[in-house]
């Protein structure tokens, strides 16, 4: 795999992570629901409606 198809395969699932997460956001709105990140080891829940 050259170089430059390495890139665009990076590029493609960059992409399709951010539509994933796009998603996923949406539809815990729509649920009313939460989302739980990691911020350095400390556990935080953000509703996803104020996201």
């Amino acid at each position: 795999m050259s170089e430059e198809e390495v890139k665009e395969m990076e590029k493609k699932i960059l992409e399709g992570f951010a539509i994933a997460y796009r998603k996923l956001v949406e539809q815990k709105k729509r649920e009313d629901g939460e989302l739980v990140f990691s911020d350095n080891g400390k556990i935080i829940v953000v509703k996803a409606r104020d996201l």
